[in-house]
């Protein structure tokens, strides 16, 4: 009688284990085909970027953009005169900020420091740091 039991409870498992199986797999499946649509959309996105690209650079070719200012505004030619700047015409940079600077001394912090050979020639102890060499 407990064979019996224990015969029926190893098929329900391997039963259940099946299942499992089987579940797992048309979900891989199911992720997989979703996987490749969003492949595709990307593609396509990718595609209409480009595109938008090209039509772009075809409105915005400059002989088009000539023709335009041309028939639509009344503007005169650039001379190349006129685009010649010299050293006076730019404007005065403003003076450079140390910020972190201004902030040190602030603090009281833009002193020199003793560093080891400074405390060496202030005749102070030595320290490992400072052995002579």
């Amino acid at each position: 009688m407990l064979l019996r039991y224990l015969n029926v409870l190893a098929i329900c498992a391997l039963v259940g284990s099946a299942l499992y199986a089987y579940s797992i797999k048309y979900e891989t499946i199911l992720f997989s085909e979703q996987i490749v649509k969003v492949q595709h959309a990307i593609e396509r996105e990718q595609d209409r970027i480009a595109t938008l690209r090209a039509e772009w650079a075809y409105v915005t070719r400059p002989e088009r953009l000539q023709t335009l200012t041309e028939k639509h505004l009344d503007m005169q030619q650039i001379a190349t005169t006129q685009i010649l700047l010299s050293a006076a015409d730019l404007p005065d940079q403003p003076p450079k900020v140390d910020t972190i600077g201004r902030k040190l001394e602030s603090l009281g912090l833009a002193e020199p420091t003793n560093t080891p050979q400074d405390a060496k020639a202030a005749g102070s102890a030595v320290t490992p740091s400072t052995r002579p060499r």
